[in-house]
Parts: C-alpha cells; sequence; structure tokens
C-alpha cells in the first residue's frame, strides 16, 4: 500500500497534538497505530520525543502522560495501554522503524541519578559502558541516544520522577499497567528460553558490546576498573559495532539491563558508602515502595534469566564459553556483572534510612529474593511457596554464597540491630523477623556462609604458598591460570574480591558466627521473649475489655474514662493480631535457636530471666527515666522499653478537665450550658466550698468527694512524665456538672423518672427520690472507702 502524501513534520505534529486532547485513548491508539505503519521514518522522527513524553509523561513531573504505575487492570483503558506498548506493539515498531536509521536523540543529564550526574559533569566517564560514547563535546548537558535507549531510559525515568497525581488514584502496585510492562520487558529481552526475536528492521548498530568481549580470565569488579577523564579518554574509541552478528543477538538485552540497573540502582555511590557508613548520611534521594517493589521483580526475573543457562556453559573454564552464544554468556555474568555491586548499596542505604514501619516489607523481600537465587531455578521443587518445611540448599549455591558474602551477613546485623528498635508486638513487625529466621533457617545455609567466612579469613601468605606449589608442579601444566587450578584458591580470591570491592581494602570484617554478633542475636531473643509477655498479656486485658463491653455492662453507674480509646471491635482485631505476633515470634524463637546452635538450656535461662522481670511488676512501673528540671527524661534503655511495650507512662489529661474536647458520648449544648452554669456557681459560692472541704468530720470528706479531685489529679500525675510546673499548679476546689451531659447519664436518669412515673411518683418527688439514694450510695462508698483505708 503507497504511504500517504508526505506532510511537514509540524503539521502532522499538530494534528497529533490536537486529537491527543480530543478523542479518547482507544481511537488515539488505533489512529497512531495507522500513521507508523503508513509514514516513513523520516517523517516520524519528528514525532518521537513528544510521543514518548507524552505516553511516560515529563521527566521533572509536570506532565503524567498515561498514569501506567496507577493505571490499574480494571480500568477500560488497561488493555488498550498494554497492546500498544507491548514489545511487538505499535509503539515498539515505531523505535525499531527509527533505530534503523541513524536518528539520535537528547536526554538532560540532569535526570541522570545522582552519581551518574556528578561523574560527567565532574569530567569523568561513569563506568558502565552503556555512556562511553554518548556523551557530546564540548559537554552539553546532554546525552545523545538511538531510539531503543531513549525510549527505554524515559520509561524507567517514569518510574522514580516526582509526580503529582489525582485524589483518589489508589491500586496494587502488582496490577499497575507499568509493573506489567516491566515484567513483560524483561522476560521479552531477557528470556529465559529460547533467543531474543530479532528486530522486524534491518539493524546493525548496536550499541552496547557483547560480554563475550571481555576476557573471562580477568577478574571482574563492576562495570569497569576506574574512571578516568573525559578529557584523557576518547569517547569516539567505541563505534561498539561488532564484527560478529551473533553479538549483535543481545545488545537489547544488555541495553535494557543497563538502563534498569543505573536508572533505578545507582542512586547512591559505592565511594561514599565505604567513607560515610553511617545511617545517619542523608542522601538526597528517597526510593518509594513502589520503586523497591519494581526492582525486586528485576531481582526475581535476573535469578530465573541466570538460573535458565545451559549446564555447558556454567563451567568456569575458558575453554566452555568459546563457543557459547552471547546470549548464554550474559546468563552467567548478569547478576554479579550487572546488579550485585549497586543493589548491595541500594539495600543498605535502604535499611538504614527506611522508617521503622511496615512498609519495610518490601525492602526486606527484595533483600529475601536476592539471597534465594535457588527459588527462581523453574525446579518444582523449588517454585513452591514459603509455607511449608524448608528444603535442603544445593550445594552447587555454594558458590554464589561465596561471591555474595556481604549479602547475607553484613545486612543480616544491619537487620538485627533494625529489628533490636522496632515494635515487635505488631504483628507486621513480628513478621518480618520470622521471614529472615525463615530463610537463614534452610539446611545447608548457615553451613554455605560459614564455609565462605572461612574462605575470606585465610591468611595471605597461605594463598601464595599454594600458587607457587601449583605453578612449580608439572603435572599442572606451569601456570596459575590453569583450568585445573584448585577450586579453593579460587573461591578464596573471589571472596576476597567481592568483600574488598564493596567495604574497601581496609574493611573489619565482623563474623556471622562470631561473639559479637552472637551477643547480639541473644539480645534480640530477650526482646522477642519481652514482646511475648506483652503480646500476651495484651490479649488478655483485650478479652476482658471484650467481656466487659457487653451490653448490659453500657448502663453501669462507674466512672466514665476519658483516656480509653480502643472500642470492643478495635479490641476484637488487636487481640486477633496479637494471636498472629506470639505465632510469628515463637517461630522466630525456634529459628534463631536452630541458625546459631543455641541448645535448650540457654534458651531456658533467657526466658526465665525474662519472666522474672515481668514477675517483678515491670509492666507496672516506669520506663527507665532521670529526673530533671523539666520532669523525667528517658534513658535509651527506656525508650527500648516504650517501643517494645515492656513499660509505658500512664498518659493523662493534664489540663482542665472542664476544657476537655467533647467526647463523642456527650451532648455538645448541655457541656457548653452545665460549663456556664458551674462557673456562676464556682464563682459565688468558691469560699464557702473550700471552707467545707477543708473540714475532718463527715461532711468535709462527702464536699471533698463531690468538689475536689485533687487527690485524683496528684495521683495521675506520678504516674505521668509531667513537667514540675504542672506538679506545682494549685488545684481549687469546684462543683463540675459535665457528667449530666453524657447520653450514658442522660439514659440513666430517663429510666429512673420512667420507673418513678409508673410506680405513681410526680417529677418533683422522683428528682428527691433520685437524689436521696445518690447521696447514700456515696455516703455508703465513703464509709467503705475509709475502711479499706484504716486496714
Amino acid at each position: 500500500m503507497a504511504a500517504p502524501a508526505l506532510q511537514q513534520p509540524s503539521y502532522l505534529l499538530a494534528n497529533l497534538k490536537l486529537d491527543w486532547t480530543n478523542k479518547p485513548l482507544h481511537q488515539r491508539c488505533h489512529e497512531l497505530g495507522k500513521i507508523l505503519d503508513d509514514y516513513p521514518a523520516k517523517e516520524l522522527h519528528a514525532i518521537f520525543p513528544w510521543l514518548v513524553e507524552s505516553v511516560f509523561g515529563s521527566l521533572d513531573g509536570v506532565l503524567t502522560g498515561w498514569n501506567l504505575r496507577f493505571l490499574q487492570a480494571r480500568s477500560a483503558e488497561y488493555n488498550i495501554a498494554m497492546d500498544f506498548l507491548d514489545p511487538s506493539g505499535p509503539m515498539m515498531k515505531l523505535v525499531y522503524k527509527l533505530q534503523a536509521e541513524e536518528y539520535k536523540y537528547e536526554f538532560p543529564v540532569s535526570y541522570l541519578p545522582g552519581p551518574i550526574k556528578s561523574s560527567i559533569q565532574a569530567g569523568v566517564l561513569p563506568d558502565c559502558p552503556l555512556f562511553h560514547n554518548k556523551i557530546q563535546f564540548p559537554m552539553s548537558g546532554l546525552l545523545s541516544l538511538n531510539p531503543f535507549e531513549y525510549y527505554m531510559f524515559n520509561f524507567a525515568s517514569s518510574l522514580i520522577a516526582p509526580k503529582n497525581y489525582p485524589p483518589g488514584q489508589h491500586g496494587s502496585c502488582s496490577d499497575s499497567a507499568y509493573f506489567v510492562l516491566v515484567d513483560t520487558y524483561l522476560k521479552y529481552f531477557l528470556p529465559t528460553e529460547g533467543n531474543v526475536p530479532p528486530s522486524p528492521f534491518s539493524d546493525t548498530r548496536g550499541t552496547v558490546a557483547s560480554p563475550a568481549s571481555r576476557s573471562p580470565s580477568v577478574p571482574y569488579v563492576g562495570y569497569g576498573g576506574y574512571s578516568t577523564s573525559l578529557l584523557k579518554r576518547h569517547i569516539t574509541h567505541q563505534p561498539s559495532v561488532n564484527a560478529d552478528p551473533a553479538a549483535q543477538e543481545i545488545w537489547r538485552s544488555e541495553t535494557l539491563l543497563q538502563v534498569f540497573v543505573e536508572m533505578w540502582l545507582h542512586h547512591y555511590s559505592l565511594e561514599m558508602y565505604q567513607k560515610l557508613q553511617s545511617p545517619q548520611v542523608k542522601e538526597p534521594f528517597t526510593p518509594t515502595e513502589e520503586h523497591v517493589l519494581v526492582v525486586r521483580l528485576l531481582v526475581k526475573h535476573l535469578h530465573a534469566f541466570s538460573s535458565s543457562l545451559k549446564p555447558e556453559t556454567i563451567s568456569s573454564s575458558p575453554s566452555a564459553h568459546s563457543h557459547s552464544s552471547p546470549l548464554e554468556e550474559l546468563k552467567r555474568v548478569v547478576v554479579q556483572r550487572f546488579v550485585q555491586q549497586k543493589l548491595y548499596v541500594f539495600l543498605q542505604h535502604c535499611f538504614g534510612h527506611w522508617p521503622l514501619d511496615a512498609s519495610f516489607r518490601a525492602v526486606l523481600e527484595t533483600w529475601l529474593s536476592y539471597i534465594q537465587p535457588w527459588r527462581y531455578t523453574g525446579e518444582k521443587n523449588n517454585t513452591q511457596a514459603d509455607g511449608g518445611q524448608n528444603r535442603t540448599v544445593p550445594d552447587k549455591w555454594a558458590s554464589f554464597v561465596q561471591e555474595n558474602l556481604l549479602m547475607y551477613t553484613k545486612l543480616f546485623q544491619v537487620f538485627l540491630n533494625r529489628a533490636m528498635r522496632t515494635d515487635l508486638v505488631n504483628a507486621k513487625n513480628a513478621l518480618m523477623v520470622f521471614r529472615v529466621a525463615k530463610v537463614f533457617v534452610q539446611p545447608n545455609l548457615s553451613e554455605m556462609i560459614q564455609k565462605a567466612e572461612q574462605l575470606f579469613l585465610e591468611p595471605e601468605h597461605a594463598i601464595l604458598q599454594r600458587q607457587n606449589r601449583v605453578f612449580l608442579t608439572p603435572s599442572h601444566g606451569g601456570s596459575f591460570l590453569s583450568s585445573r587450578q584448585p577450586m579453593g584458591t579460587d573461591s578464596v580470591f573471589k571472596v576476597k574480591s567481592h568483600v574488598y570491592s564493596l567495604e574497601g581494602q581496609d574493611c573489619q570484617y565482623s563474623l556471622m558466627f562470631g561473639p559479637d554478633l552472637r551477643k547480639i542475636v541473644l539480645k534480640l531473643i530477650q526482646i522477642i521473649a519481652q514482646a511475648r509477655q506483652t503480646a500476651k498479656r495484651i490479649s488478655d486485658h483485650s478479652t476482658e475489655m471484650a467481656a466487659n463491653s457487653s451490653f448490659l455492662s453500657w448502663f453501669s453507674v462507674g466512672s466514665l474514662d476519658h483516656n480509653n480509646t480502643f472500642t470492643g471491635g478495635e479490641m476484637d482485631d488487636l487481640g486477633e493480631g496479637v494471636k498472629k505476633t506470639h505465632e510469628f515470634l515463637d517461630k522466630a524463637l525456634d529459628y534463631l535457636c536452630q541458625i546459631f546452635r543455641l541448645n535448650a538450656g540457654q534458651l531456658s535461662q533467657l526466658l526465665v530471666n525474662v519472666a522474672s522481670v515481668d514477675d517483678e511488676g515491670a509492666s507496672k512501673q516506669l520506663p527507665d527515666c532521670i529526673p530533671s528540671e523539666n520532669g523525667l527524661v528517658l534513658t535509651d534503655l527506656g525508650r527500648l522499653q516504650i517501643i517494645n511495650g515492656l513499660r509505658r507512662f500512664e498518659i493523662e489529661y493534664q489540663g482542665d478537665p472542664e476544657l476537655q474536647p467533647i467526647r463523642s458520648y456527650e451532648n455538645a449544648f448541655l457541656v457548653r450550658l452545665l460549663f456556664r452554669i458551674s462557673t456562676f456557681i464556682n464563682a459565688r459560692l468558691g469560699d464557702h466550698m473550700e471552707a467545707l472541704c477543708s473540714r475532718q468530720d463527715l461532711l468535709g470528706r462527702l464536699g471533698r468527694h463531690y468538689l475536689s479531685s485533687s487527690s485524683v489529679v496528684a495521683e495521675q500525675r506520678r504516674k505521668s512524665p509531667v513537667t514540675r510546673q504542672m506538679r506545682e499548679r494549685p488545684q481549687r476546689v469546684r462543683l463540675s456538672l459535665r457528667f449530666l451531659a453524657s447520653y450514658r447519664t442522660l439514659l440513666v436518669l430517663l429510666l429512673l423518672y420512667m420507673m418513678f412515673t409508673l410506680l405513681s411518683f410526680g417529677v418533683f418527688s422522683s428528682t428527691g427520690l433520685i437524689l436521696i439514694i445518690s447521696f447514700l450510695y456515696e455516703l455508703l462508698f465513703n464509709f467503705l472507702n475509709e475502711k479499706l483505708k484504716t486496714q
């Protein structure tokens, strides 16, 4: 079919912009598909940047585009957007059509992650080869990208771009169009079965060199050895056109992978992490929960992609790789070369700076997914859910544990420190401790970690002696680089290279199963045991509250508790959460004892110590404090006691009881009216009430009961952290009528009046009887109270 008459690019773009605002999405996508098919690349070149921005939004977040991050499967536009952006859809066909030509597009350096942007602006070429032939001279602040790179950079940037979405747009991240598109692109360009489908257009301009071009005998750390000044490097030295057609097979795969890793993970520099290993260091970028969940999706797929490596390619011998395809070679090195370093620093930052709440679960599961690659091998016994009996970790994963030792040990230590600062009575926090313990208790994993730590601690001179013996032995060919080199030496080198490359040459490594960490684990076990005790008390209290919240108890004549904030339904929910907490903590205790080989005697002693402290009335004592001029000041121990619910202040309302906010069970009009009446009476008769309360006879005791609450307030203030000024504030005797504004009191009075009416009493006689009964009740109550005090 002949192409339509050519329009000027400005007219085509103007018409598309007009249709974009006036037509629904399905009509726009249908017409766009026809235009992208019918028009040549020369005409489509001008509309490509506008189209990408219209779909993914602007880099500064002002334009939201199609809101792919909030477009849910239940939406009518979901399938339309997914079909248009599919790897075989119209949008990608446009990318390939432009890719077949010499078109370039500019991407601002200012929207790259911080370390990359700083490196380029400082005149230093980033280690990632993705940027090696993209920087323009003289420095213009722009990257020159081909259409596929430009599309993927914008797609990846839309996840981290700050955007203000309309209110009410909520939904599950895993159901969003963006999340599903990431999964689709990963499966298409990094397939676990078969090869990457070829481009529908002729293309020999891949811009990313194949990993096969790197010598496998050279140890690899990151994307490159070290950074060099742009002035000393010739950017044009990498045309990246590989003479081998097979290498061109995966250039899109490497481009997509490197763009995702750089844009989503490379927000914190390794150099800064090594210099400032402190959770107090503030960095400008803060990932969102959605961002972390997408990173987890990337990690899970890369494990599945790497595990699909053909068995004959797994060998570390260079000769085994000489005949492997570029895609198989990429599978072999993808996790260690592209992801490990940046993910480690990313997770370290998240562990140190993420809020102490349940949203940390996204970070936790990302970490646990990375350190369990055996779950993503595609085998039936590894694809089961987390429930059920843990299976033994196969020995073949020992090399992965060695090459990722810090992912297991250092992050585990950081997690322990974090867990001790969280409220483990909360079921969601208890679940996270349980999840970590359940992962590390897997049979054979602890042994693998201990073996890796032993390899790291092996002295350097022992390695050199073994190397010399290998070099001098004729049976080994007289070469240390022989393929028959002892595996022990190679493993030691890998472990040490991994640790030193991430933590620096002068790092002080702390053993996961050493005495220092064992003390921390024992402390965490004590905290878990204390949290279990607290959970039990809350469970008992919630059961009691549920029993007392029956219909008849609503008519009780007792005093109202203005500080009780839990309803019956809330107490039921709290009780269910506490039951889950107890279950999670019980299992976590059991798993931790298995991991660190704590015997029953040690655990029993720890639990006895916790129980004895609890029996001494710790729950009724104040948190650990230091008295000061401004009241009580919490110590670190006191903060820990409050966080874990071990002790608490009895927080009471310390202001004027008459000026408390109007409660839901009070009538607002009556509260205000009775306040005016009691204020008038107190102003007129205040001196007489003071004289009455100062008497030591029966009338004085009754006056103090009805008119004065200073003793009650003083008792409450001894249980609360108040300042000296509040303690010394004088308490005046006064009358309070606010209790009459309570709906409960009004209902009780109404029932009493109805009862007396049925007994043929009038209004005044009923009122008198009610006052007499109340007086006699209070008189009897005071008499009994005094008797109890004297005894």
